[in-house]
């Protein structure tokens, strides 16, 4: 019991990542099918509705129960929800780029290419959130901040 409870604490920034990181996924889906597939819009549109509100859980979420981000002025907060927003918008463009590919390169299901798409785009923000936003900044010690 000693060691899956350690296993659990190693790992338990991954869990919570696949958790939400699940969760962010479903929701991009849903909006996506909504807007696509059943209010008819361009693919397109749908995507980058879908990104937007997926984002906004995913900052949410991610912030509080995977990265444990604890932020003490508003500029760090900005900050950090720039730097959120942004690294996501380099995987929107590659969300982007697949969803042409695959349906109007390749002819494919827009739901099939999404589900695709979504497994690409989920493994790249998680790498992108760990090591650009979310990243544990170094504490000066003290002969550091008296040089």
């Amino acid at each position: 019991m000693t060691q899956l409870r350690q296993l659990f604490q190693k790992y338990q920034d991954v869990l919570a990542y696949l958790v939400f990181g699940g969760l962010t996924t479903v929701i991009n889906i849903v909006v996506f099918y909504l807007t696509a597939t059943l209010w008819g819009w361009n693919y397109q549109v749908g995507n980058a509705m879908a990104w937007f509100v997926s984002v906004l859980f995913a900052y949410l979420t991610n912030r509080v129960w995977v990265f444990h981000s604890h932020f003490t002025t508003m500029s760090a907060l900005t900050k950090e929800v720039v730097s959120f927003f942004s690294v996501r918008a380099a995987t929107l463009v590659m969300d982007a780029g697949i969803m042409w590919i695959g349906v109007s390169l390749l002819q494919q299901n827009e739901m099939l290419t999404k589900l695709v798409d979504q497994v690409v785009v989920v493994l790249a923000n998680y790498f992108f959130s760990k090591w650009f936003v979310f990243r544990k900044t170094k504490a000066l010690s003290r002969n550091e901040i008296d040089d």
